[in-house]
Order: C-alpha cells, then structure tokens, then sequence
C-alpha cells in the first residue's frame, strides 16, 4: 500500500496540481495587496472617496449587530476578475508558445547512420 502511494505521489498531474496550489495561494496574498493599495484607491478617486470595505447594511441600531458587509463583497469581485484576467493572460501565453514550436519548421535531417556507412564502404571499394 506504501508503494502504491509513493507511485501515486510521484505522478506528474498530482506534483503539478500540487504546485498550482501552493502557487495560487501565494498569488492570492499579492492580489490581495493589489486590490487593497492599489487598486481601492483608484477606484475610489472617481466614486467620490468610497471605500468599499467599509460599506455596509445594518441589520438593526446596535453598532456590534450583524451586518451585510457588501464593500467586502465588492472587493472580493475586484479580487476575482484580477485573478481571472492574470490567468487569462496565463494561458493565452502558453497556447502562443505551444502554436509557435508546433508552426516551427523541423530541423532538417542529414544523412542516416546507414547512408553513412553506405558512403563510406562505396569510397572505400573504388581507392
């Protein structure tokens, strides 16, 4: 049973899948950061000052009460599409790169090992 899981450890999918993950949540901490510092504010130059993550519903007067924290909501949307468009890029890039080696011309091939040999016993026979 061990060896089965080191076998199924081993495979490229879950190593890869692996990374991907390790990966995105890492790139989740600078989107974040992005969208806090950088992009928040610009935003909120031209709706006139907003915060979003401050924006909220009330569901009643005490100020501790539960509330519908929609800025955050806001800020989560902004988060995705960032992430969703990064990716998109992503792998916009890699189906170039895979078009461009799969359009490249294959590298023209010289004479096989037996073409050699071939020449060499005919040049051989006649000196």
């Amino acid at each position: 049973m061990l060896k089965e899981f080191k076998t199924f450890i081993a495979r490229g999918n879950v190593m890869d899948m692996a990374v991907g993950i390790i990966l995105g949540a890492a790139f989740t901490a600078i989107v974040t950061s992005m969208v806090d510092d950088l992009i928040n504010p610009i935003i909120s130059l031209f709706v006139g000052g907003i915060d979003f993550s401050g924006l909220k519903i009330a569901l009643s007067s005490d100020p501790d009460a539960a509330a519908f924290n929609y800025g955050n909501f806001i800020n989560a949307v902004i988060k995705f599409l960032i992430v969703a468009w990064v990716v998109f890029l992503l792998v916009k890039g890699v189906n170039s790169m895979k078009k461009k080696e799969e359009a490249a011309p294959a590298a023209p091939k010289g004479p096989s090992e037996i073409d050699v040999l071939i020449e060499i016993r005919d040049s051989l026979k006649k000196g």
